[in-house]
């Protein structure tokens, strides 16, 4: 019969997922809003409503949550601008989501499935976590194979891709 995982819940936990969840809502605005101000050079609510398949009441709270918390700026009638702060969360959140992607292509996964489970995953690793992420997915791209030395300097244990 197979161990049963025990997951851990506590209050600290379960107060750090929530702070996560809304960390997560807000990295994917500002990672939107810097999209689209590349893409066509402005974010307004009703086009930041369309792609989140929201309601622009929820995208009116949101922003007003994220003004509040300094990462966008934001006038009646106007398009929605981040702040410089909000900015660097956009880049720092999309460059977690390029090193998961490519870690998740290296382990294999289909480009669909990667891309869906790169959105979630993304918010969720830490920075030890993402380096051996990255570790992992530069070396399966130059060699193919991956040693526990080119994840952390230590033994060597050997993972093929097939």
């Amino acid at each position: 019969m197979a161990e049963i995982i025990r997951i851990k819940y506590e209050a600290g936990t379960a107060a750090r997922r929530r702070a996560d969840h809304a960390s997560e809502n807000a990295e994917d605005y500002v990672e939107l809003i810097d999209e689209m101000q590349a893409e066509v050079g402005a974010a307004h609510i009703t086009d930041l409503a369309r792609r989140l398949g929201v309601s622009h009441v929820t995208v009116h709270k949101t922003i007003k949550r994220l003004k509040t918390l300094g990462l966008v700026k934001s006038e009646p009638h106007r398009a929605v601008a981040l702040t410089e702060e909000g900015l660097a969360m956009a880049q720092q959140s999309r460059a977690r989501h390029e090193v998961t992607l490519r870690f998740l292509r290296a382990l294999g996964v289909n480009e669909d499935a990667a891309a869906d489970a790169a959105e979630g995953i993304e918010h969720h690793v830490n920075e030890e976590l993402l380096e051996r992420m990255r570790a992992f997915s530069a070396a399966m791209e130059k060699n193919g194979v991956v040693t526990r030395e080119d994840l952390s300097g230590k033994s060597v244990v050997k993972v093929r891709r097939k």
